[in-house]
């Protein structure tokens, strides 16, 4: 799962992305003091740049999708739910406890499962609604009836109520041949006015199936009698038409459980089906949109989102949120923003994310592995990420962290030079002069290797992630070609990318963070013949690393050779001065 969920947030390397959230820092708006963060690395400012990419367009809507009057799709559903051999199994184990016992009870598998089955998807999350008593109790009867037969009873985990993670009843797990089962009794909820927590009863079968979010996730499967219930009389009907619709009167469902809007978007991005005009309606609605932001917990926003852009269609998502007025409810930024906050923002970012996905497509890879102001100021994704959706920042190799995204952003500003140094050789001399010093001249056919290898060491892993957004946002890297089609806009992008990759690739760089340097301080103030340390020594590791880049076969005695002469010939260029 922490793989998959990266995936979308990085959209290049392995694994777990937000390119959103790599999309939306590259407007390095900041937030004044004290939310002190790695902005402090400083990233130059380049909205103007970022805004000025020729190949973001309007979006016109996903295909498949639609917000207004497209007619809906015919989805091909099966009449029946198909059992492996493995949930056979499973069900007539459960089914043998229920007539042991003599227990009657309804065995009903709800939601998601049954959704996937009709579908002809395969599905390993089996939650089991029961009729008349709690889940806990079954488990230990499964137990019960696995001694009778002599085998090992497995451990039942209890799942307390948790409304902030929409636990609203106690939910009993336990493994059943190798797969976990979730066992929870069927219920009806009641909603205060101004909380999202229900009071929570023992319900029949057609109060649990009303209670649910969506039609499409309320039908059950019968385990008893092998059929499926549509007890909302309406969930096979929307399956079949690609529909999103709430069981009941979505306003009010809306306004029981704001976070449902986003649910509801999620299964309408995944499956590409269409919102119904009653729900986008209330989607839309002021009272839902402020329900929204204060009812629901940012950490809950968040896995909604998390979950969106991990999924197969994340600018679908995000097309949703953007043209049902739900984008800055559910990323929300500061109250001071300097500069203020761009008219059709919401529309820029997620055409960004538009042109990102379709990028990283078209590559192949739909994963990959400051001012003058002397106030401290931090990015607004960092704000995002740690206030609006409440996602953890605590690993710093992820890209939740705030710092890793800027770093990201500051590679992929320097990837700018690097892929026009890879194209035409153009400032090659310029660059070599920055490179060398009076100590060290770097070979002009190795400046390329050694300028990559020093960016590379600095985002390491995260390269490619930083080399994708630099042939995405960066308009230096995207020479005028005159009134090319997006596609061929787009295949530029992608050649570009690759070929970047690969010249990295062939200069044998690809893990070149992970190289030692041939001698540690000690050494070097031992060539040097210094008694202590400070800069002069960290001046020289530098040089070191770039020496090693130059000369990626080289041995520590040549490296120590290569550190005397050089100082003994900047030696005698001091005294040859001296003496004219």
């Amino acid at each position: 799962m922490q793989n998959r969920r990266m995936s979308l947030r990085l959209l290049l390397l392995p694994p777990r992305s937000g390119i959103l959230l790599h999309l939306l820092s590259p407007l390095r708006r900041r937030l004044p003091a004290p939310l002190r963060t790695a902005a402090a690395v400083g990233v130059p400012p380049r909205t103007s740049s970022f805004l000025a990419l020729p190949t973001i367009r309007a979006f016109t809507g996903p295909p498949g999708m639609a917000l207004a009057g497209a007619p809906q799709r015919c989805v091909e559903v099966r009449e029946s739910v198909e059992l492996t051999e493995e949930e056979e199994r499973i069900f007539r184990r459960l089914l043998d406890v229920v007539a042991h016992f003599g227990l009657g009870t309804q065995l009903r598998v709800a939601g998601g499962w049954v959704r996937d089955k009709l579908l002809g998807k395969d599905s390993a999350d089996i939650d089991i609604a029961l009729d008349n008593m709690t889940g806990q109790n079954f488990c230990e009867k499964v137990n019960e009836y696995s001694e009778l037969m002599g085998e090992e009873q497995k451990g039942i985990g209890v799942i307390q109520c948790n409304p902030d993670q929409s636990k609203h009843l106690e939910t009993a797990r336990m493994l059943i041949y190798d797969i976990w089962i979730d066992f929870v009794n069927l219920r009806s909820e009641k909603y205060a006015e101004n909380s999202r927590i229900p009071t929570v009863e023992i319900g029949t079968a057609k109060e649990d199936a009303l209670r649910r979010d969506l039609t499409i996730n309320s039908l059950f499967f019968n385990i008893n009698t092998k059929s499926v219930e549509d007890l909302t009389g309406r969930g096979l009907e929307d399956l079949k038409k690609g529909l999103i619709v709430t069981p009941l009167p979505a306003k009010s469902t809306f306004l029981d459980d704001p976070l449902r809007v986003l649910r509801a978007i999620r299964f309408a991005a995944r499956f590409s089906f269409t919102l119904a005009e009653e729900l986008k309606e209330a989607a839309s609605d002021e009272k839902v949109k402020s329900e929204l932001g204060t009812k629901i917990s940012r950490e809950r926003v968040g896995h909604e989102v998390d979950l969106m852009m991990s999924d197969k269609h994340p600018v679908n998502a995000m097309c949703y949120i953007r043209d049902l007025g739900l984008f800055y409810v559910v990323f929300a930024f500061p109250e001071k923003l300097d500069p203020p906050v761009l008219d059709k923002h919401d529309w820029l970012c997620v055409s960004h994310i538009e042109v990102a996905w379709n990028l990283a497509r078209s590559i192949g890879r739909s994963v990959f592995s400051g001012g003058s102001d002397s106030k401290s100021q931090v990015p607004v994704v960092s704000y995002i990420i740690r206030n609006s959706l409440k996602l953890k920042a605590s690993d710093a190799d992820t890209v939740h962290n705030p710092e890793q995204i800027v770093n990201i952003h500051v590679a992929s500003e320097k990837f700018a030079e690097l892929i026009v140094l890879f194209e035409s050789n153009e400032n090659l001399e310029i660059v070599k002069e920055k490179l060398d010093d009076e100590y060290l001249e770097i070979p002009t056919d190795l400046v390329k290797r050694v300028l990559a290898g020093l960016i590379l060491r600095e985002i390491k892993d995260f390269w490619r992630v930083a080399l994708f957004i630099s042939t995405l946002i960066h308009p230096e890297v995207d020479k005028p070609s005159g009134s090319l089609s997006q596609q061929d806009e787009l295949h530029l992008r992608k050649e570009k990318y690759i070929s970047v990759e690969r010249s990295i690739t062939e200069l044998g760089l690809d893990s070149v963070w992970k190289m030692k340097p041939l001698l540690d301080g000690k050494a070097i103030m031992g060539t040097m013949q210094v008694k202590s340390g400070g800069p002069l020594i960290g001046k020289w590791q530098q040089r070191l690393v770039k020496w090693q880049l130059a000369h990626p076969e080289g041995t520590v005695e040549e490296c120590m050779e290569w550190m005397k002469q050089s100082q003994q010939s900047k030696r005698q260029k001091v005294e040859c001065g001296s003496g004219s």
